[in-house]
């Protein structure tokens, strides 16, 4: 089922989402349902909180607009490991729509996570993923890209 996605300034995209206790059926459900919902925005990444739901959940596919598509579910993500590497990205939100922001992430990360059925999980993410989980994550503790936005940069002759 294709569900709304809760725009700003809506209060659930501020608050700091509870950690998933129930993996169920309707934590599969809400899986699915968050899927559907970022395909047909369409988006890479949603967060529970972006459909009202205040639990630490997103879901991803960074590769479905060029190829095949790879769904992935995260439940209770932790970053384990960050590089000092920055990168800077231009980021939009099905949250903020019509906007873009200048966003410097680390270029590497490890995180850790557990899957629909509770098992943990562990894995390394780099280039536009890294980008991605940062920027779901960081719903999930009621952080918009908009509060990390850069300056824009003053480039000479610019």
């Amino acid at each position: 089922m294709i569900r709304p996605i809760v725009q700003v300034p809506d209060p659930v995209l501020r608050e700091t989402c509870a950690p998933v206790e129930a993996f169920d059926a309707a934590l599969r459900d809400l899986a699915d349902d968050m899927l559907a919902t970022m395909y047909d925005a369409p988006g890479r990444g949603l967060a529970a909180p972006q459909i009202g739901r205040p639990i630490r959940l997103f879901v991803m596919d960074v590769a479905w607009k060029e190829g095949e598509p790879r769904p992935q579910v995260f439940v209770n993500p932790e970053i384990v490991e960050a590089s000092d590497e920055r990168v800077t990205r231009e980021e939009g939100c099905l949250s903020i729509p019509g906007r873009t922001s200048r966003v410097s992430r680390p270029a590497d990360i490890a995180l850790r996570w557990q899957d629909l059925d509770g098992a943990p999980q562990e894995g390394r993410f780099d280039g536009f993923a890294a980008t991605c989980v940062q920027h779901e994550l960081d719903h999930l503790d009621g952080v918009l890209c908009i509060d990390r936005e850069e300056p824009p940069s003053e480039e000479p002759g610019a």
